[in-house]
Protein backbone atom coordinates (compact mmCIF):
# COMPACT_ATOMS: atom_id res chain seq x y z
CA UNK A 1 0.00 0.00 0.00
CA UNK A 2 1.50 3.51 -0.93
CA UNK A 3 1.66 5.96 1.94
CA UNK A 4 3.03 9.04 2.33
CA UNK A 5 3.35 11.87 5.57
CA UNK A 6 4.19 15.31 5.27
CA UNK A 7 3.65 18.53 7.01
CA UNK A 8 2.19 21.37 6.06
CA UNK A 9 -0.40 24.72 5.92
CA UNK A 10 -3.67 24.68 6.13
CA UNK A 11 -4.80 27.00 3.67
CA UNK A 12 -8.19 28.05 2.39
CA UNK A 13 -9.93 27.94 -1.17
CA UNK A 14 -10.02 31.36 -2.56
CA UNK A 15 -9.72 33.42 0.80
CA UNK A 16 -12.95 31.70 2.09
CA UNK A 17 -12.19 30.98 5.90
CA UNK A 18 -14.52 29.21 6.63
CA UNK A 19 -15.50 27.00 3.08
CA UNK A 20 -13.14 24.65 1.74
CA UNK A 21 -10.00 24.23 3.59
CA UNK A 22 -6.97 22.23 2.27
CA UNK A 23 -3.06 20.85 2.90
CA UNK A 24 -0.61 20.85 -0.24
CA UNK A 25 1.55 17.93 -0.28
CA UNK A 26 4.78 18.76 -1.51
CA UNK A 27 6.21 18.17 -5.06
CA UNK A 28 8.00 15.01 -4.07
CA UNK A 29 4.86 13.79 -2.63
CA UNK A 30 2.75 14.74 -5.53
CA UNK A 31 5.24 13.28 -8.18
CA UNK A 32 4.85 9.52 -6.28
CA UNK A 33 1.13 9.73 -5.99
CA UNK A 34 0.72 10.78 -9.38
CA UNK A 35 3.28 7.89 -10.49
CA UNK A 36 1.20 5.28 -8.44
CA UNK A 37 -2.46 6.22 -9.11
CA UNK A 38 -1.43 5.65 -12.86
CA UNK A 39 -1.04 2.12 -11.76
CA UNK A 40 -4.45 1.95 -10.83
CA UNK A 41 -5.97 2.85 -13.66
CA UNK A 42 -7.50 6.17 -15.22
CA UNK A 43 -8.13 8.94 -13.40
CA UNK A 44 -11.25 9.96 -11.19
CA UNK A 45 -13.30 13.51 -11.70
CA UNK A 46 -11.12 16.09 -11.81
CA UNK A 47 -7.74 14.16 -11.76
CA UNK A 48 -8.74 13.50 -8.17
CA UNK A 49 -7.24 10.43 -6.64
CA UNK A 50 -9.28 8.26 -3.50
CA UNK A 51 -7.00 8.27 -0.43
CA UNK A 52 -7.69 7.57 3.51
CA UNK A 53 -6.14 10.53 5.46
CA UNK A 54 -5.16 11.21 9.25
CA UNK A 55 -4.29 13.86 10.68
CA UNK A 56 -3.68 13.73 14.33
CA UNK A 57 -6.15 10.84 15.87
CA UNK A 58 -8.80 11.60 13.38
CA UNK A 59 -8.60 9.26 9.90
CA UNK A 60 -11.24 9.93 7.25
CA UNK A 61 -11.39 9.07 3.46
CA UNK A 62 -11.68 11.35 0.80
CA UNK A 63 -9.49 12.22 -2.91
CA UNK A 64 -6.54 14.59 -3.38
CA UNK A 65 -6.96 17.04 -5.99
CA UNK A 66 -4.30 18.04 -8.53
CA UNK A 67 -3.43 21.90 -8.75
CA UNK A 68 -0.76 24.27 -9.11
CA UNK A 69 1.16 23.14 -5.93
CA UNK A 70 0.61 19.88 -5.90
CA UNK A 71 -1.87 17.41 -4.78
CA UNK A 72 -4.47 19.36 -2.60
CA UNK A 73 -5.89 17.38 0.20
CA UNK A 74 -9.50 18.52 1.77
CA UNK A 75 -9.48 19.22 5.58
CA UNK A 76 -13.12 18.58 6.71
CA UNK A 77 -14.45 20.77 9.09
CA UNK A 78 -15.04 18.05 11.20
CA UNK A 79 -11.49 17.13 11.05
CA UNK A 80 -10.02 20.66 12.17
CA UNK A 81 -12.56 20.81 15.26
CA UNK A 82 -11.21 17.58 16.77
CA UNK A 83 -7.55 18.78 16.20
CA UNK A 84 -8.28 22.36 17.09
CA UNK A 85 -6.83 23.32 13.81
CA UNK A 86 -6.98 27.12 11.69
CA UNK A 87 -6.18 28.46 8.63
CA UNK A 88 -2.52 28.69 8.40
CA UNK A 89 -1.69 26.31 11.15
CA UNK A 90 0.75 23.33 10.13
CA UNK A 91 -0.27 19.97 10.51
CA UNK A 92 1.34 16.55 10.08
CA UNK A 93 -0.56 14.56 7.50
CA UNK A 94 -0.72 11.29 6.45
CA UNK A 95 -2.07 10.05 3.26
CA UNK A 96 -2.94 6.48 1.69
CA UNK A 97 -3.86 5.65 -1.44
CA UNK A 98 -7.28 3.15 -1.44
Amino acid sequence: MDSWEFEAELWPWKDETDAWIFVSAPPEVTEEIREASAATGPPRGFGSVRVEARIGATTWRTSVFPGQDGYALPVKKDVRRREDLEVGDRALVSITLI
